[in-house]
């Protein structure tokens, strides 16, 4: 008897590992599905998931609240503004060299500088170190616009959607919108830098639900160093 053809295309996860019962869809074979396959089969389906983690919705202070609330609805045009010219050519610089070291990951240039320029104008308005954010967003999602992750968490920075209730307007679609998503993304773990008295460890495990474990924070701190950007102190 010839034996049925291999489906060849990505398929479900039983077409391309023999897992599922041929004639009954979703009826897994236990028998024809070795331990090192089911195993395999996870890791794929974790590989193709967005990184981030379950933050947790936690009890906020009225002030602290009010002033994440305030920071999400500043209507303030997010472009950088310089007094000096010599602080616009050092950010003309920075961006014309991460778009280099971003070129791979997103091909279109376009697109590329718009992600910089606003990573750099939200992480620079909430405090915080633009590679340290490009370095978590690598982390989060890969720098996919609309990736979700298995707990829900939506978009580059992976916000959870309870934000927009808790402070926005409820409207979890627009956290995939870059700017959105970025502004949600600063504001929230610049907050839990300051719950934390600035301890970055501890404020990246607790954006990713995982406060005080180590495998989050040190991939973020990891990929923090692929956006380091040397300033030249010269000014020219």
């Amino acid at each position: 008897m010839p034996r049925p053809a291999r489906h060849r295309g990505h398929g479900g996860v039983g077409g391309r590992h023999g897992c599922l019962r041929e004639g009954t869809p979703g009826g897994l074979n236990v028998r024809g599905c070795t331990l090192r396959r089911l195993v395999l089969i996870a890791a794929l389906f974790a590989a193709a998931s967005a990184q981030g983690g379950n933050q947790k919705e936690e009890a906020l202070a009225d002030s602290v609240r009010v002033a994440l609330s305030r920071a999400i609805t500043d209507a303030r045009p997010p472009k950088p503004q310089f007094t000096r010219i010599e602080d616009r050519i050092r950010y003309l610089k920075w961006l014309g060299e991460m778009s280099e070291r971003l070129k791979r990951r997103l091909p279109d240039r376009e697109g590329r500088l718009e992600l910089l320029q606003a990573v750099w104008y939200e992480a620079t308005r909430a405090g915080l170190d633009p590679a340290m954010v490009l370095g978590l967003i690598q982390v989060e999602s890969g720098f996919r616009k609309y990736a979700v992750s298995v707990v829900g968490a939506h978009g580059y920075m992976q916000v959870m959607p309870f934000w927009t209730r808790v402070i926005g307007d409820g409207d979890r679609k627009k956290l995939f919108n870059m700017q959105t998503n970025l502004r949600y993304g600063c504001s929230i773990l610049r907050m839990y830098l300051d719950m934390e008295a600035g301890n970055i460890f501890l404020a990246l495990g607790r954006y990713n639900g995982s406060r005080g474990q180590p495998e989050y924070p040190n991939a973020v701190l990891a990929a923090w160093k692929n956006w380091e950007y040397k300033t030249d102190t010269s000014g020219t």
